[in-house]
């Protein structure tokens, strides 16, 4: 099944939307229901479109219980929202995700294997989730950060996405391609991100009219951070932190103070707030 039978597809749709438009969407992640109910309450408020994402741990830990709700509040919003699993990295889960829960797109993260055989599953598992509708997203390499950072972008010259690479990628049939570029996960350090724009801009050309480009690790980017990879061609924006962190403030300083029921509903409130502020930051609100 070719990626020109998931033109129905709403993940595939709404970033097609978004590479035209020349905006972001952002793809966030969910741990709990008030991440959900704050995130497609900002959508609406905005009528920007939204991709809620989960990890592979919203599976085990609820038995797919948080994917299902995602997925009945994206298909009760005013605007368009998909549903995706973000760093599927274990073939069984991946199978078992695609069978069985109402995901829009999986991403086929095999970046823990050699390159010969992180293309070859991820060739076979994209063809499995095209198989039963589901768009893909693959990244030809992981590059982690830590409290320090990277030291250097140059020590990571060999593990940043070339325009070949990006296009053995693209023979696998996957629909969304996440480049390394000098973005890294996790903390980037006192130095702050140093992203290598030329490159970007170089995949994005070699890519144009075959993948949508996602933006992976986007903790500590600043708005003219954002709006630049945008303006380079990304589509997809994974945030986690971005919309999170005063959700997560919020509980450490009033969860012995407030009830149950307020916490919640002020905790839903602050998700709502910073997810409103990313669809600005990222051109998507108004767009639904």
């Amino acid at each position: 099944m070719s990626a020109n039978t998931l033109k129905d597809n709403k993940t595939v749709r709404i970033l097609e939307d978004a590479e035209k438009g020349g905006y972001g969407v952002i793809a966030a992640i969910v741990y709990n229901i008030e991440h959900i109910i704050g995130c497609v309450k900002a959508a609406e408020q905005k009528r920007s479109p939204l991709i809620i994402q989960v990890f592979p741990w919203a599976i085990t830990f609820s038995n797919g219980l948080l994917v299902r709700a995602a997925a009945e509040a994206a298909s009760r919003a005013s605007v368009p929202i998909s549903v995706h699993l973000d760093h599927a990295q274990d073939e069984a889960m991946i199978r078992y995700a695609a069978d069985n829960l109402p995901f829009d797109s999986i991403m086929v993260d095999m970046s823990h294997y050699e390159k010969a055989e992180n293309l070859a599953k991820t060739k076979e598992l994209v063809k499995y989730c095209h198989d039963r509708g589901i768009a893909t997203e693959a990244e030809p390499g992981r590059i982690e950060g830590g409290e320090d950072g990277i030291a250097d972008t140059e020590d990571l010259e060999g593990m940043l996405t070339t325009p070949e690479e990006a296009g053995e990628f693209i023979d696998t049939g996957v629909d969304f391609l996440a480049p390394a570029f000098g973005n890294i996960h996790g903390e980037y350090g006192p130095r702050g991100p140093q992203l290598d724009y030329p490159r970007l801009e170089s995949i994005r050309r070699f890519a144009a009219g075959k993948v949508r480009i996602v933006l992976h690790g986007t903790n500590d980017f600043s708005e003219e951070t954002m709006r630049e990879c945008i303006k380079h061609g990304v589509s997809k924006i994974n945030v986690n932190k971005l919309v999170l962190d005063d959700y997560l403030e919020h509980l450490k300083a009033t969860a012995s103070k407030l009830s149950l029921t307020q916490l919640m509903e002020e905790g839903v409130e602050k998700v709502v707030k910073l997810t409103e502020w990313q669809m600005d930051v990222c051109y998507s609100a108004g767009k639904a």
